[in-house]
C-alpha cells in the first residue's frame, strides 16, 4: 500500500494522483494499477432536475380530481349544505399558492401576494355563498384578509430588499404581528359594535412592544449584538 508523499494519505493501487491534495503518484516499485476498478466513481453524475411543468400538471390534476370527486359525491349524497364548495375552494387556494410560483420563479412579490390574498378571499367567498353570509364576508372577512396581506407585503418589502440579520427580522416580525392583531380587533369591533373598543389586542401589542424594545437595544449596541451572536450562533 502506498502513501502520498505530500499529505500522507493512504493511496489505492489504482490512484494516479492523491485524491486529497492531487499530488501525482510516482512509485517505480509499484506502478499504477490500470486494470482494477477504482474505489470511487470516475465520472460525476447528477440527478436530472424535475420538470416544473410536469410537477405543475401533477398538482393541478390532483386538485381537480379531488374537487370533481367531491362535487359528484355531494350531488349523489344530498346534504343540507353543499359541503363540496369548501373542498373546491381549498383546491383553488392551494393551486394559487403553489402552481404559479412554481412556474414563475421570478414572480414579483406584489403579484405573488395578490394571488395568495385572492386565493384566501375566493375560499372565504365560497363559504359565504354557501352560508348566505355576504354581509360578514364583505364587512369582516375580506377586510381582515386585505389587512393581513398589507402586513405581509410590508414585511416582504422590508426584508426582501437585502440580507437582514436575525435580530432585525425578529424585531420586524414581532412588531408586525402586534400591529396586525390591533387592526384585526378594530375591524371586528367596528363590524359587531360599530365602534372600536380596544382590549385584548392592546395586551398583545404591549407584549410585542416589550419584546421589540430589548431587541432594538441589542441591535444598536455592538457589544451586546456580538455577545448574542456568539452565544446563540446567530
Amino acid at each position: 500500500m502506498s502513501y502520498c508523499v505530500n499529505c500522507g494519505v493512504e493511496l489505492d493501487g489504482t490512484a494516479s494522483f492523491c485524491p486529497l491534495c492531487h499530488t501525482p503518484v510516482v512509485n517505480p516499485k509499484q506502478p499504477v494499477d490500470t486494470v482494477s476498478p477504482k474505489p470511487f466513481p470516475t465520472e460525476r453524475g447528477e440527478v436530472a432536475p424535475v420538470s416544473k411543468w410536469e410537477l405543475a400538471v401533477l398538482i393541478s390534476a390532483m386538485l381537480v380530481s379531488v374537487s370533481v370527486c367531491c362535487a359528484i359525491l355531494n350531488i349523489f349524497l344530498p346534504a343540507e349544505r353543499t359541503w363540496s364548495l369548501y373542498v373546491v375552494g381549498a383546491a383553488i387556494m392551494l393551486w394559487l399558492w403553489f402552481v404559479p410560483p412554481l412556474l414563475l420563479r421570478g414572480m414579483p412579490l406584489l403579484i405573488r401576494l395578490v394571488l395568495d390574498v385572492a386565493a384566501v378571499g375566493v375560499y372565504l367567498l365560497l363559504i359565504a355563498i354557501d352560508l348566505d353570509g355576504m354581509v360578514w364576508y364583505l364587512g369582516l372577512a375580506l377586510p381582515i384578509v386585505l389587512w393581513g396581506g398589507a402586513c405581509v407585503l410590508f414585511l416582504g418589502l422590508i426584508l426582501g430588499g437585502g440580507r437582514r440579520s436575525i435580530l432585525t427580522t425578529v424585531t420586524l416580525l414581532v412588531g408586525t404581528i402586534g400591529a396586525f392583531l390591533v387592526g384585526t380587533e378594530l375591524l371586528i369591533d367596528r363590524f359587531i359594535h360599530g365602534a372600536w373598543g380596544p382590549s385584548w389586542s392592546l395586551v398583545v401589542f404591549t407584549i410585542c412592544v416589550a419584546l421589540v424594545i430589548p431587541l432594538i437595544i441589542v441591535r444598536r449596541i455592538p457589544s451586546l449584538r456580538e455577545e448574542v451572536r456568539r452565544r446563540f450562533h446567530m
